[in-house]
């Protein structure tokens, strides 16, 4: 089993942001965020839309509603990728699962496991070391809130937590978790998730979190068990080239 939380990168310090031109898929990626009292959605986006060049373009709405989403509809994108954020209380349920803290020895192994893991994953698949060495350097980081589950000395499981202390009450999140490929189907998603969840209790945070792809359905079906509910959706859309 492999379980996604994919909701990291967002740019968020205005309720609109236009990135690129990228070399890749999307040559341009417009991200509208949850707090849009200070926007207008439909002339805002109108006159982003216009400033680019016809290029490929996603927008990403943060906690969509109804009327976003009809705006998004009306300036010529498609629907094609939900994610949804979700939350339960602390602490959980606690794991008998022995895990233990990162160090910076197990950055190879790690990046192998993930990549076999999020293979098929737009964001999370196809690490580097140059990637992930630049999360480890934003100031939330914290290796003893990313735990790793080891069978026989080989890494098979990885639950890295961040703490989101700019929200209030703060959010304790499951930032990226995943089994290795080798050991899918023996159970092991739900203690990993609880193994983080522990690490986050302990830290006096009173609430977990996590973004999932809303079609991973084996996932949901684990979070659902352990206590998690949706709390929005975060919608991406797409624009071919004009």
């Amino acid at each position: 089993m492999t379980l996604a939380s994919a909701g990291a990168g967002y740019p968020n310090e205005v309720p609109l942001t236009v990135e690129g031109p990228n070399n890749s898929e999307f040559q341009w990626v417009v991200v509208v965020d949850e707090d849009r009292t200070d926007l207008d959605l439909r002339s805002d986006l109108a006159a982003a839309l216009e400033s680019l060049d016809g290029g490929a373009t996603q927008l990403w709405i943060k906690s969509i509603d109804a009327s976003a989403d009809a705006i998004a509809l009306d300036a010529g994108f498609t629907q094609y990728r939900d994610l949804w954020q979700l939350r339960c209380p602390l602490p959980n349920t606690s794991t008998d699962m022995i895990t233990r803290a990162f160090t910076s020895d197990d950055l190879d192994e790690y990046i192998a496991v993930n990549n076999r893991a999020f293979s098929w994953h737009p964001e999370q698949g196809g690490l580097t070391r140059e990637l992930v060495e630049a999360t480890m350097a934003e100031p939330w980081f914290d290796a003893d809130g990313f735990r790793l589950y080891h069978d026989d000395d080989s890494l098979v499981g990885f639950c890295w937590t961040k703490i989101h202390r700019d929200h209030d009450p703060a959010l304790g999140e499951i930032y990226v978790i995943a089994i290795d490929t080798s050991h899918h189907g023996l159970g092991l998603g739900k203690p990993m998730s609880l193994a983080g969840l522990d690490w986050l209790a302990a830290q006096g945070l009173t609430t977990g979190m996590l973004y999932v792809e809303s079609d991973n359905q084996p996932a949901n079906a684990t979070y659902a068990s352990i206590g998690f509910s949706r709390h929005h959706t975060d919608r991406a859309y797409l624009r071919a080239a004009q």
